[in-house]
């Protein structure tokens, strides 16, 4: 019992760390891990919990350091290589699932969550698709594995490439998973980088509701659709920050914040790493989700280089 309070005092005060500003998206995401692997999460279920919410709470309070009217142009002339590219990563994921034996429904959710947004978009197909706890906890996993991965390595791969800091926002927002680990490298990259990959990210995110309705008129189960409404709360914030110039300093500070707050996120992200989770991905579902998002990261490099995506 000593023990375990002891742990759960170094979790709170390494969470409590991460609010230090010389604490970056990547140092938390390392700490976070590294003491769940190490020592143990005495407190899965509340870091869980903790880090959805204040996942939701940091990205409506980026919006803050954003202009609507770019939000507004980024998404527009995102649409269809959004439309396109989701559509071809659903399509491969489906492919490779089959390929690799993969059990039906974790082959979706991972090409799902692939294709649009992480564990997001997983949360919202699981109940649509009728996926089972353990189908939805292996690849949740199994993303969430590849988004600690990306967060550490793509600020690297950008800069060995030469991507300047608005085709780093693409590639982050079109090649990482979650939106915590876009923004996360995003904003380790640069100012220009964040707003980029944050707005493209988002808009991706869109798709979520008319994918997951067309998924459950298949299976019967459109009413079980759901719709991330944090977007609709960077999207209002967007706005805020767009016409109430006045109050700039004001939204410059909550963008700030925000951008500590995802950190903290990280932290416990992070923590959700466990030797348990590891255990339970295996080494197919692991596998068609590393080759999926190989194709999707060098296809969106590809296009980028060829100036398809501008």
């Amino acid at each position: 019992m000593k023990n375990q309070k002891v742990i759960q005092a170094v979790f709170l005060l390494a969470f409590l760390a991460t609010a230090l500003p010389f604490f970056t998206s990547a140092y938390a995401l390392i700490l976070g891990t590294g003491l769940s692997l190490l020592l143990g999460n005495p407190m899965p279920k509340l870091t869980a919990t903790s880090s959805k919410k204040l996942l939701k709470l940091s990205v409506i309070g980026l919006g803050f350091g954003v202009n609507f009217l770019q939000v507004i142009e980024t998404g527009k002339s995102s649409i269809g290589i959004t439309f396109v590219s989701i559509s071809l990563t659903i399509l491969v994921g489906t492919y490779l699932g089959k390929l690799f034996k993969v059990a039906k429904n974790t082959s979706a959710l991972i090409a799902f969550g692939t294709a649009i947004c992480g564990g997001s978009a997983i949360a919202a197909m699981a109940p649509v698709i009728q996926a089972d706890d353990n189908e939805t906890a292996v690849s949740l996993a199994t993303v969430f594995t590849l988004n600690a991965i990306a967060l550490l390595i793509f600020p690297t791969i950008g800069h060995i490439l030469g991507l300047n800091q608005h085709q780093f926002g693409l590639f982050a927002a079109l090649a990482i998973h979650d939106t915590s680990s876009v923004v996360g490298a995003a904003a380790t990259f640069g100012a220009t980088a964040l707003a980029i990959g944050t707005t493209v990210k988002l808009t991706r995110a869109l798709w979520i509701a008319p994918i997951s309705l067309l998924a459950g008129l298949r299976t019967g189960n459109h009413d079980k659709a759901s719709f991330p409404l944090f977007i609709l709360g960077f999207i209002a914030a967007a706005v805020l920050n767009t016409y109430l110039t006045r109050l700039s300093p004001a939204w410059n500070l909550f963008a700030d914040a925000a951008k500590q707050l995802l950190v903290m996120t990280l932290f416990l992200i992070g923590a959700g790493l466990t030797r348990q989770v590891l255990a339970e991905v295996g080494i197919k579902p692991m596998l068609m989700g590393i080759i999926l998002w190989i194709v999707v990261s060098s296809s969106t490099i590809a296009a980028i280089s060829t100036g398809i995506l501008h």
